[in-house]
């Protein structure tokens, strides 16, 4: 019976631990991918060159993960994705700098992602001072809604979704931006990171965990 009682405290506890997680980069390896994602291109160009190098003005000192590749490239978006664990309903977050870019400058979240070319989006762009939603099914992006407001770029910004089933609330530097339902994806999926065309984009302090 002890043994019992053990072993169901210990598969409590690793549903509880993966209900909430964050990345920061701060202890991985500098001028390498972060271990425990992978990675993928959706569209055409080259694929990202995700690497974590280290940035004074980090949010969490130290570390951040940057997509340095510029390939131009207009229908190109490089993804960065935690290999675990996976959700469904999620409270997403990431901070972000549009470091440059001249065909976008553009930071994202991805969720329910199930591969390259099937997965939810929000992304925030510099040089458009806007805020989408997308899903991008079968490869091709479509847009469920936007926000029009200033995205600055070579500053930091904090990024955030939260889905509960088909309801999607977007949050851009604390003030919630965007209010929509889409019923594309329903199974839960990998949560990560998200760039377009040639942005040079930071990000830290990824956190995603399941909504109470």
């Amino acid at each position: 019976m002890k043994r019992f009682i053990a072993s169901a405290s210990l598969a409590l506890l690793l549903v509880s631990t993966a209900a909430a997680e964050t990345w920061n980069f701060d202890a991985d390896p500098v001028n390498a991918p972060p271990p425990g994602f992978s990675f993928g291109r959706t569209g055409s160009g080259k694929p990202g060159r995700w690497i974590v190098q280290a940035e004074k003005d980090a949010p969490s000192a130290g570390n951040v993960l940057g997509q340095l590749d510029t390939d131009s490239t207009d229908y190109r978006f490089p993804v960065a994705v935690a290999d675990a664990p996976k959700f469904g309903d999620v409270t997403l977050s990431v901070r972000c700098k549009p470091v440059s870019g001249r065909v976008d400058q553009a930071c994202g979240l991805v969720l329910r992602y199930r591969d390259e070319n099937n997965y939810y989006l929000t992304r925030a762009n510099a040089l458009e001072d806007n805020v989408n939603l997308y899903y991008v099914k079968d490869g091709r992006r479509r847009q469920i809604t936007g926000w029009r407001g200033k995205v600055t770029g070579g500053a930091w910004h904090q990024l955030g979704v939260e889905a509960r089933g088909d309801h999607f609330v977007v949050s851009f530097d604390g003030n919630k931006v965007i209010d929509a339902h889409d019923s594309t994806f329903s199974q839960p999926g990998r949560v990560g990171v998200w760039t377009k065309a040639d942005s040079v984009t930071y990000f830290d302090d990824l956190t995603a965990a399941t909504p109470h």
